[in-house]
Order: C-alpha cells, then sequence, then structure tokens
C-alpha cells in the first residue's frame, strides 16, 4: 500500500484541517478527536508518512518510536488522566477497522471503560 498524502490527518499536519492542539513538535502532533467516543479522546500521530502500525516499527527509526511512544505517555499526563487510567488503542487494517491510512493512536479516558472487546462477539 503507497501512503496517502492526502488523507485527513495528513491535511492536519500540514495545516489544511484546523485541529485543537494538546501538544506538537517535530515528529508529532496530539489533538483531540472531533469524534469523541469518551468525554477525553486525542488522537497521537507521528509526523512521518506511516500508514498504520507495522509500517511506523518497519521504517521508523527506533530513536522516533521511542519518542513517540514516550510522548504518548507524556500527553496522557497533560491531559490529566495518568492517575485515572486511560486505554491505547490503534487500529490497523480493515478488520480493525482503521479509517484513516495514518498510524494514529487513540488515548481514550474520561469515563469508565468496558472490556476491550465484548466476548459475546469473540467467536462470531
Amino acid at each position: 500500500m503507497i501512503y496517502d498524502k492526502n488523507n485527513v490527518f495528513a491535511k492536519v499536519i500540514r495545516g489544511e484541517i484546523p485541529s485543537q492542539k494538546i501538544y506538537e513538535d517535530d515528529f508529532i502532533l496530539a489533538f483531540h478527536d472531533i469524534s469523541k467516543a469518551t468525554p477525553i479522546h486525542i488522537l497521537v500521530i507521528p509526523k512521518g508518512e506511516y500508514i498504520n502500525f507495522p509500517d511506523f516499527i518497519a521504517k521508523a527509526k527506533s530513536t522516533e518510536i521511542s519518542h513517540f511512544f514516550t510522548k504518548v505517555a507524556e500527553v496522557a499526563k497533560l491531559a490529566g488522566v495518568e492517575e485515572s487510567g486511560f486505554r491505547l488503542i490503534t487500529n490497523s487494517g480493515p478488520n480493525a477497522h482503521q479509517t484513516v491510512p495514518h498510524f494514529h493512536v487513540h488515548i481514550l479516558a474520561g469515563k469508565k471503560l468496558g472490556p476491550l472487546v465484548s466476548t459475546d462477539n469473540l467467536l462470531r
């Protein structure tokens, strides 16, 4: 798969689509999701062109990977959810319902979260 330079997150990185930024540096951008699944729903994206998690791990330098996940933890702390708890999710591919072909992590928090996957649907 070839990286789509016109995906919505690429446009957010370029400033073509506005975002409510929480954190930004030369390598990552963290902002509030406009389609919140929880009271606190933050997206953290690398500024590099990575389609999904496997692509990020295969192509990014180890320093970039380390920096990314260190900053994910810092963003959770900035959001004030480090103590109360949060969930990290990344979707990779169509079966995981990845809707934007740019690697990203969701930080979900702000309420008690149920089980990650309903056991009723595991074998269907």
